[in-house]
């Protein structure tokens, strides 16, 4: 009996292209959801295994969007994911087992740590599936969600074959990936592999001989043309739909709260205790002087925290930027300090910057590259320097790595995308430092939409408004304390 749309019990109304993958999922069961980034594969994944109620469920994705994963099941279902971490390592499937948890996220680096017991060594270092001992508990999980999927096409890869061998024998194996496959066949087949689907093709020899050339040949024709992969695809295993086509159902501009993990943590809580001590102090404070004191070197202890909070996300933020270009779409990223900017260039060198240290023709050159040419896939800009006056529509996809201090100015960013010509909607990606100044600053924007730029002080882009201050203080005393 076939699943119908009454069936889905999501706690937010999918909208109709996610419905409709949803439902292709419940009677695939084993599928690729190959939706261009921004457009909910997450959603529509969790909608079929909480629709097939096919728990526990794994998912697999990668490290910075664990804690995104975690929240975006609690709130789309009500159920409870578990990021295993070494907290967890040995009691996991005990927690899943009594059903205090229903769903397990963990990252692919971190596949052998949970999963494996053994693996047999061969000379040479190098393994094969027949070599894996896996913990026996893998076998608890009913559905196994392999997010940004395109990470394990290499078939020798260590994370490909952990992620085969943990899929095997699920009746519910979902692949998610923004990642067009069809113009690099070879590049489907492990990920066919993993869903158990790669027979239907004829095998694996049987569908490079079918659908692959020789790489070096760059005029070579498959035997079968692509178009007929294509088609085969749809019909058995995959949906695909592209922004363009679902844009009615879009709203302008939607926004994407990331929360990672810092790198940084220890270091952090000592400057986070510091200030909320000294918060206390200012508040009992009555002598108005010594309080506008206070108040300006609290400020200066606040970008501290907040420079530590920033510099402990670089990390997952490389991460997360690789992850997304991956997909083949060009992104926008904006952030303030320069150490952010040398380490976002040093990570990806072929990226372009607007930033206060960049000259005008420079800029110019830089946005002219990035709108114009299909090779530079990322432009990292200063908040201060590409705020305004800039029209970067080639992109859809904004990501803060760091927030600026009012609304205006977050908007005035993410309009660098959404602007007339733009076709798209916006995607806009905030990634916030869980637990940190992030989460206080980023719900007092969000509160105050309606302060605008007045309060700010134009020379240093802090807020000097006592009343912002004191509400700034209030929400992170309240944050801590928390």
């Amino acid at each position: 009996m076939g699943m119908t749309a009454a069936d889905i019990r999501l706690r937010v109304e999918p909208y109709p292209y996610q419905r409709e993958g949803i439902l292709y999922g419940l009677d695939k069961k084993r599928l690729f959801i190959g939706d261009e980034p921004g457009l909910g594969k997450t959603l529509q994944s969790i909608g079929i295994v909480d629709t097939a109620d096919a728990y526990p469920c794994l998912v697999i994705c990668p490290s910075s969007l664990k804690i995104n994963w975690q929240r975006e099941w609690g709130k789309f279902t009500g159920k409870s994911a578990l990021v295993l971490d070494n907290a967890v390592r040995t009691t996991w499937p005990y927690l899943l087992r009594m059903g205090m948890h229903q769903v397990a996220v963990v990252n692919y680096e971190s596949l052998r740590k949970y999963f494996v017991w053994d693996i047999k060594a061969h000379s040479g270092g190098s393994f094969r599936l027949q070599d894996v001992v896996f913990c026996p508990q893998i076998k608890i999980f009913k559905s196994v969600i392999i997010d940004e999927s395109h990470r394990v096409k290499d078939p020798s890869a260590q994370q490909t074959i952990f992620t085969k061998g943990i899929a095997t024998g699920k009746e519910w194996v979902i692949l998610l990936s923004g990642t067009p496959v069809v113009n690099r066949p070879e590049d489907l087949v492990a990920q066919l592999s993993i869903m158990g689907r790669l027979q239907e093709f004829g095998g694996r020899s049987a569908f490079m001989a079918d659908y692959c050339t020789d790489p070096k040949d760059k005029k070579a024709e498959p035997a079968v043309p692509l178009s007929v992969l294509s088609d085969t695809l749809y019909a058995n295993c995959m949906i695909r739909r592209e922004k363009a086509k679902v844009l009615p159902q879009l709203p302008d501009k939607s926004r994407v709260d990331l929360y990672v993990d810092i790198s940084n943590g220890d270091e952090y809580d000592v400057a986070a205790t510091d200030l909320a001590e000294y918060l206390r102090l200012y508040k009992e404070c009555t002598d108005w002087e010594i309080r506008r004191k206070m108040r300006m070197e609290a400020l200066v202890k606040f970008m501290t925290l907040r420079q530590l909070a920033t510099l402990g996300k670089v990390a997952q933020a490389v991460d997360f930027i690789r992850t997304f270009l991956d997909s083949g779409k060009k992104l926008i990223v904006f952030c303030s300090l320069h150490e952010v900017v040398d380490a976002l260039c040093k990570a990806f060198p072929r990226a372009v910057t607007v930033t206060g240290r960049d000259s005008a023709s420079s800029k110019q050159v830089a946005v002219d590259s990035f709108q114009n040419n299909p090779d530079v896939q990322l432009i990292v800009c200063s908040i201060k320097a590409a705020g305004v006056g800039l029209t970067l529509t080639a992109s859809s996809n904004v990501a803060f790595v760091e927030l600026a201090w009012t609304y205006a100015d977050c908007c005035q960013c993410e309009d660098r995308a959404h602007r007339i010509g733009q076709k798209d909607n916006v995607t806009c990606y905030y990634l916030l430092g869980r637990g940190t100044i992030d989460q206080t600053i980023y719900s007092l924007i969000h509160k105050k939409k309606s302060i605008a730029a007045e309060i700010m002080n134009s020379d240093d882009d802090i807020p000097t408004d006592e009343m912002y201050f004191d509400e700034l203080v209030a929400s992170f005393l309240n944050f801590s304390d928390d």
